[in-house]
């Protein structure tokens, strides 16, 4: 019982500080980019390159332990494809959130801004609906597509691409992920969003999701 006990709280570690170190690196190159250049496009490339490569590192790195979801939707949808039990997912996704909003304050704090701040940059449209969407939706199909090939060894790579990708072709620059939603609340910089947008972020990820879901089950009787 301790065993299980020990293996369960470094699961949910591994997702809180995975999380907790993606959304720093989200918030924190942001802010570098925004504070070493001007041009909103050298930002944003900035903010992506940084992204791209801290993602891969940290599903290489806690694949093993936790299965490197760090977001509540792969969660989910391996939940609805009897991959992972329902009080496991239930357990991940808190520890996703507060290591979300963990990572903000320290990126905050890093590049001395006030520790705990409210985002102002309003991101909710049709389009950027639209493109929370399909970047949820590539995102989960990716993933599962790989998963039924039984090549799980290139996921950490696909998923880094996808969203690097989707960072410059979405017209949300990719969230995604709703924790990684939730916790961009607490930084009023390049990354952040404000707190009334999150909602429809979060509806358009989840629709995304089931959309990826439906599109890997497809693939997969082809």
């Amino acid at each position: 019982m301790a065993i299980v006990e020990v293996k369960r709280t470094s699961k949910l570690g591994a997702e809180f500080f995975g999380t907790a170190t993606l959304v720093c690196v989200v918030v924190g190159s942001g802010v570098m980019g925004t504070n070493l250049s001007q041009d909103a496009g050298v930002a944003l490339l900035i903010n992506t390159i940084s992204t791209i490569f801290a993602l891969a590192l940290l599903i290489l790195t806690l694949g093993p332990i936790s299965g490197a979801h760090f977001n509540p939707v792969v969660s989910l949808w391996l939940f609805a494809t009897k991959q992972q039990k329902g009080r496991e997912t239930l357990a991940y996704i808190p520890a996703q959130v507060g290591g979300a909003i963990a990572g903000a304050i320290l990126a905050n704090a890093m590049f001395d801004l006030p520790a705990i701040q409210f985002s102002t940059h309003a991101r909710v449209s049709t389009g950027t609906l639209i493109g929370e969407v399909l970047a949820t939706a590539g995102l989960i199909a990716v993933i599962g597509i790989l998963s039924h090939r039984s090549q799980g060894n290139l996921i950490a790579v696909a998923v880094a691409a996808w969203i690097g990708s989707a960072y410059f072709f979405t017209s949300s620059t990719s969230f995604a992920n709703p924790a990684v939603t939730i916790g961009r609340i607490f930084s009023n910089t390049f990354a952040g969003i404000e707190a009334s947008s999150v909602l429809p972020f979060i509806g358009a990820q989840l629709v995304g999701a089931a959309l990826g879901l439906l599109i890997v089950r497809g693939v997969a009787r082809a």
